[in-house]
């Protein structure tokens, strides 16, 4: 009996776990395409390497920064991470949706 359920428990585990890794993936892969299609000139942003800037010209395939006043970088649209507010703090959630609000304070808010 238990040789029978093993047969069957092996195989489903592995079937559940590789379903699992797909979803995970698409829904991070949904999360990416809806921020990059909500970007918009004058949105606050952190890139994919740490620089926090404000978007000035946004075209399909380059991201223009400004990083300081007066100062410009051009970045790879792809590597737009996420909208930041003018304190760096991210503007999405840790449910994955990068338009919504964060509604949990951040541990070093107190500092």
């Amino acid at each position: 009996m238990t040789d029978g359920l093993s047969a069957v428990l092996l195989p489903a585990m592995i079937i559940i776990l590789l379903g699992f890794m797909f979803w995970s993936q698409r829904r991070r892969q949904s999360a990416v395409a809806t921020l990059q299609s909500s970007l918009a000139v004058g949105d606050d942003v952190c890139t994919t390497s740490g620089l926090f800037g404000r978007i000035v010209t946004l075209d399909e395939l380059v991201a223009t920064l400004e990083v300081a006043p007066g100062m410009t970088v051009r970045f790879d649209r792809r590597a737009i991470a996420t909208k930041v507010d003018t304190t760096g703090r991210p503007l999405g959630s840790s449910t994955g949706d990068p338009t919504a609000p964060a509604d949990t304070p951040r541990p070093d808010a107190g500092k």
